[in-house]
């Protein structure tokens, strides 16, 4: 379980988060959600240790990573996709796909067959630069590298953004096969209420760098969390 507790975060004096805490269990998708510019992508930088926090407490299967850097925390199989993607566009497919052996053995430096099977398109560009494919090919590809990684914790920060409704629903069946295969927590910043409703067990709603709405999908009141998210 990722369990992050009583979590401040700052950008000089400006306060992103306050006092944020939630749970995200393995085998389950927790949603994050909130207008634009409330913390969830700060959120999951705190996570993901890209930003230090200045106060609380994040634990990762029971060890505390709150001070860890980024890549000892993605040792131990915390894996991100930010914003926008951040793929190397002058990379090939192939190229991008195997940075994700950084953190591997060497002996498991491999690109699994399962990879293909939840994006085939990949397959028939191991040959093209990063940079040649459209935007929701990127999108499947930074998906593709972070699970190369054989993360435990994957953190999906709006992979939707920008996509193609096709593409949108290949992400989505991607989600949902990785949450029924059970091995891994899934943490989704989303702003799509319908998409996250789809595939969340938790909801989290924020505003304003705190959490605001939290609560099992059902549990929760739809209206309610809509108009939290309207502007």
């Amino acid at each position: 379980m990722l369990s992050v507790e009583n979590v401040d975060l700052y950008y000089g004096a400006a306060i992103a988060l306050r006092k944020v805490s939630l749970t995200a269990e393995v085998g389950a998708v927790t949603c994050i959600m909130g207008r634009n510019g409330v913390g969830k992508t700060s959120l999951l930088r705190a996570v993901t240790g890209a930003h230090p926090i200045s106060a609380g407490t994040i634990r990762w299967e029971g060890e505390d990573i709150s001070r860890l850097p980024i890549y000892e925390r993605a040792k131990r199989g915390i894996s991100w996709v930010p914003q926008g993607r951040d793929i190397f566009p002058l990379l090939t497919v192939q190229e991008n796909l195997e940075t994700g052996f950084a953190v591997l053995p060497r002996r498991e430096r491999r690109i699994p067959d399962e990879t293909y099977e939840l994006f085939p398109v990949l397959k028939t560009m191991l040959g093209r630069r990063g940079g040649d494919l459209s935007g929701g090919q990127q999108q499947q590809l930074a998906i593709a590298r972070a699970l190369i990684m054989k993360p435990r914790l994957l953190v999906l920060d709006e992979p939707t953004e920008g996509i193609q409704p096709s593409i949108i629903k290949d992400i989505g069946r991607v989600i949902a096969l990785l949450r029924q295969r059970g091995d891994m927590a899934i943490l989704l910043v989303e702003q799509y209420f319908d998409f996250a409703r789809e595939l969340a067990q938790t909801i989290v709603v924020m505003d304003r760098g705190d959490v605001v709405l939290s609560g099992k999908r059902e549990e929760l009141d739809e209206q309610d969390v809509r108009r939290r998210l309207s502007v």
